[in-house]
């Protein structure tokens, strides 16, 4: 596998994803852009586009703020999140760059890329689908629910998968059913997993080291959950690559 630094620009602001691949890829293969949490890119984040490179899949962690910014602290963290988010244009815009960048690689089939993302990324993957984006497959872990422009749900193309902790103070019920009844108005094929006793951030392993009672690992919703995007994965794009 091979893992490179990508520059890619959003209009006059300059970015830098990390783009993995597997070592002997070679024609038209299908494309994942993945969004990193609310921190930027990560430990985590490298760590699933490596596993997904690994596959078969061409996988772009996306830069979210600019300069491969990455959060000192959560505060930071929130402060910059907020800001990227405070905009659904922006936000939306930001999103549809990586996608872009991802698409314009030597060796991807454009007509088949998915998105997915962890936490904050959760919630861009999905505002990169209700913005209509040529999508075949989005992938929420643990991302939050609601939108700024929720009625756009009926723009999305792509089949949806939400994998979300059952028991995740920060994406409450009332939150999941508002999500579930929007999806429900619309011709999208969307499913929703619902991981008991799993809180926020339960893919991550160094979710634990935060301290907050809201994020913790959970294995068995992250072994599952990546078996259901890779299921979805291997139903939308045929064979793995």
């Amino acid at each position: 596998m091979t893992s490179t630094t990508l520059d890619y620009q959003d209009g006059a602001v300059r970015l830098k994803g990390v783009l993995n691949r597997g070592e002997r890829q070679i024609g038209g293969r299908p494309a994942v852009v993945l969004f990193p949490d609310a921190r930027g890119i990560g430990d985590h984040a490298i760590d699933c586009a490596g596993r997904l490179a690994a596959l078969g899949y061409a996988t772009l962690v996306a830069d979210l703020y600019g300069d491969g910014t990455r959060a000192r602290d959560m505060a930071e963290a929130m402060e910059l999140m907020n800001g990227l988010r405070s905009d659904a244009d922006r936000w939306r815009a930001r999103a549809r760059a990586a996608l872009d960048a991802l698409a314009g690689q030597d060796g991807v089939d454009r007509a088949r890329l998915a998105a997915i993302g962890y936490c904050f990324g959760g919630s861009t993957a999905l505002e990169l689908a209700r913005s209509g984006a040529p999508l075949a497959a989005v992938v929420s872990f643990h991302g939050g629910l609601a939108s700024p422009r929720p009625d756009d749900a009926r723009n999305i193309k792509a089949k949806v998968l939400v994998c979300h902790g059952a028991a995740d103070p920060l994406v409450p019920p009332a939150q999941v059913a508002d999500f579930e009844a929007q999806m429900s108005r619309t011709d999208v094929d969307w499913q929703v997993h619902a991981y008991g006793g799993a809180v926020h951030g339960f893919t991550n392993p160094e979710a634990d080291a935060a301290g907050v009672p809201a994020l913790a690992y959970n294995e068995s919703a992250d072994r599952r959950s990546w078996n259901a995007m890779l299921g979805l994965f291997d139903e939308v794009f045929g064979s793995r690559p």
